[in-house]
């Protein structure tokens, strides 16, 4: 689990969102391993649960690959460390 992380990918919907995403995260040799998507009223969504155990890059560097990507999509990318993610989730 220390090596996975939380992908979100969150804005208006256009075409190319799921290719420039997964692109960024196979050039970092991440690999998917669980992945969910919607479209509400035009409002995509993405979860992606990844793994990085193979990602020569650190962290930090996915993460920043990651968020300017969507700066250039005009999506929110939001990247955590499922740690993280998971103790933030818990009651």
């Amino acid at each position: 689990m220390a090596d996975q992380i939380i992908v979100t990918v969150s804005g208006v919907d256009k075409i190319g969102i799921v290719a420039e995403v997964t692109s960024i995260l196979a050039k970092y040799n991440v690999n998917i391993e669980d992945i969910k998507q919607t479209l509400m009223q035009g409002h995509f969504v993405m979860f992606m649960l990844c793994n990085i155990e193979n990602s020569k890059k650190p962290f930090k560097e996915i993460k920043e690959a990651l968020t300017d990507s969507g700066k250039k999509l005009g999506m929110e990318i939001w990247v955590q460390k499922r740690e993280i993610f998971d103790n933030m989730h818990k009651i």
